[in-house]
């Protein structure tokens, strides 16, 4: 944290001070939580920035507020998502310390649930991944598989849902994105890349990498002893589920998502149908 945000000891007790004087002060928003360890989210997230953490802090509650319905749930009965094979968080750190967020985006059937659901799951993996310190500092990568990807998934992505995801991306959630990378990438891609593109700031068309079929070209950012054989690497895929159910037998983590507005109870099967 000193290295990457130049965070001290006595940097952190006073901007934690002046961070939670100003939230009381002006109002705008709630938290639902004040202790130091969950406003240090939003501090790291704008590298100890006040006025920017209080605006990112302020965007979040707003999200939240427009969009219960992301919230109303139990991660585990989106365990479906995961089992397509559509989204999957790598259970290990990469070299730098930085877990792997993976989109298989051709993998998602828009027959059988909406962009929406995959949506929910991927706010419930990022809720999940910022309770980690370590995230909090270095943030994370993204690799965008778009292998598969047809007009049928194009079709899905409305402006609504461009819209949400420029602000969990941009403005509105906690975690920063070290990189993202972009692999099988089609003319299907530019079509839906076009729509994001316009509201995506300098910062975040730099961590963009487009590797095609190039996996040597991906081995140049993560490592091959950290990826998954799909990628050119050794390690086996690993699905949403696999990381949801480990982190669900941890009472702490639990306790923490349901302070978060997340449901607990038996996770249920999604029908096929």
């Amino acid at each position: 944290a000193r290295e990457t945000l130049g965070e001290t000891e006595d940097n952190k007790i006073r901007t934690l001070q002046e961070f939670s004087d100003i939230i009381y002060e002006r109002g705008d928003v709630i938290p639902l939580r004040m202790d130091d360890n969950y406003l240090l989210r939003f501090l790291r997230a704008r590298s100890f920035k006040v006025e920017s953490a209080y605006r990112l802090l302020v965007n979040y509650y707003t999200f939240r507020e427009n969009n219960p319905e992301f919230y109303d749930v139990n991660p585990l009965d989106l365990s479906f998502i995961g089992d397509a094979d559509a989204v999957s968080v790598m259970p290990y750190r990469e070299q730098t310390g930085r877990r792997i967020l993976i989109y298989k985006l051709g993998k998602w059937n828009p027959s059988q649930y909406a962009a929406d659901e995959l949506f929910k799951a991927t706010l419930a993996i990022l809720e999940l991944g910022i309770l980690e310190p370590r995230a909090q500092v270095l943030g994370g990568r993204v690799i965008w598989d778009l292998e598969g990807l047809t007009m049928a998934h194009y079709w899905q992505i409305s402006p609504a849902i461009v819209q949400k995801v420029i602000e969990i991306m941009v403005t509105s959630f906690p975690m920063k994105v070290h990189s993202i990378h972009i692999v099988n990438e089609s003319w299907v891609f530019d079509m839906i890349f076009s729509m994001f593109k316009p509201f995506l700031g300098r910062r975040y068309r730099d961590i963009m990498f487009f590797h095609g079929t190039d996996m040597e070209s991906l081995h140049t950012h993560i490592h091959p002893k950290f990826l998954p054989k799909v990628y050119g690497g050794i390690r086996p895929d690993f699905g949403y589920r696999d990381w949801f159910e480990s982190l669900s037998k941890n009472p702490r983590i639990v306790e923490q998502m349901e302070l978060l507005g997340y449901k607990k109870g038996n996770n249920t099967e999604k029908s096929e149908a």
